[in-house]
């Protein structure tokens, strides 16, 4: 039987893909609030022994998490078959260790939630740091889908002699992925943070690459300081304005409009979160990571999920 695909509220353009991609059927649930904050929600379509595919992009995870999980138990409930969950943006993957005493390790935790009501996870480009493997704190089977080609396809098509740039070191893995696909040049350069809005970016000498593009390439944007930053270095010493590319749109708060007021030429970024600047798409890469696990949940049907 087909899959059923269902959206979470905000995540329709992609479950839609995900339905043709998938030749699966489009499915219907109702998540919404009760006056007094508590979530509600029902699943409307039938899934029994059926493959059940939630969509749910998790920016924002503190409003999404709870009717997410209690949507998977919902669908466990009415006789899903499998529960999978596609989060183009995986939340919760910054507080990977302890830094100070008394704190908790969010990552492990918020994994060990959605591990108790999924079979499997796809997600991209999570940001792992200490965390080498998603399989290190999900207990499924849990897949990354890589951008770089897509976003290196986007930088073939739109800009003449790309220079890649690295906002910070952190951002080594993502440039050169991308550089190493785009067939460009590209330099890291060196951040220094004072604080969560107080970045300073230091420039190496550029005076070789005046002829090219810079590209400023990351794989998420927040607060969008390092690019920012970033930015106005490079117009100061000369360069073309750059174009900023991202893999996760976040962009707190005015963070966009103070990233193109800056001086940046072009943003664009993934659809893993819907924002205006989403411009390379990646629902053909989701569904080909996905299918495989359809495929492999239909043997996992005597896994025990315990309650919450």
């Amino acid at each position: 039987m087909k899959p059923i695909v269902i959206s979470m509220p905000g995540n329709e353009a992609m479950a839609a893909e995900l339905v043709q991609r998938l030749d699966g059927e489009c499915g219907a649930a109702t998540v919404r609030r009760f006056p007094d904050g508590e979530s509600y929600v029902r699943v409307e379509s039938a899934l029994e022994g059926r493959h059940a595919v939630i969509v749910c992009t998790l920016d924002q995870p503190d409003d999404k998490l709870v009717p997410l999980l209690l949507l998977a138990s919902a669908a466990r409930d009415s006789g899903a078959r499998s529960v999978g969950l596609v989060a183009p943006y995986l939340a919760y993957m910054r507080q990977d260790t302890r830094f100070h005493p008394g704190e908790t390790i969010s990552a492990q935790h918020v994994a060990a939630w959605i591990s108790s009501r999924f079979d499997w996870l796809v997600t991209v480009d999570p940001h792992l740091h200490r965390i080498n493997e998603l399989s290190q704190v999900y207990t499924i089977p849990a897949f990354a889908v890589h951008a770089a080609d897509n976003l290196a396809q986007w930088l073939r098509t739109h800009v003449r002699q790309p220079l890649l740039i690295g906002p910070d070191e952190e951002s080594m893995q993502w440039v050169e992925q991308v550089a190493g696909s785009a067939d460009a040049p590209f330099v890291v350069l060196r951040k220094t943070r004072r604080g969560d809005r107080d970045v300073q970016v230091s420039v190496p000498d550029v005076e070789r690459w005046r002829s090219h593009t810079p590209v400023l390439v990351d794989d998420i944007v927040s607060t969008g300081r390092t690019m920012i930053e970033t930015v106005v270095h490079l117009r100061r010493a000369g360069l073309a304005a750059p174009v900023c590319l991202a893999v996760h749109a976040v962009f707190a708060q005015t963070a966009f409009d103070d990233l193109r007021a800056a001086g940046s030429a072009d943003i664009a970024s993934c659809d893993t979160i819907a924002h205006p600047s989403n411009r390379i798409r990646l629902g053909a890469s989701l569904a080909a990571a996905v299918l495989p696990l359809l495929k492999h949940a239909g043997q996992r049907t005597s896994l025990a999920f315990p309650s919450l």
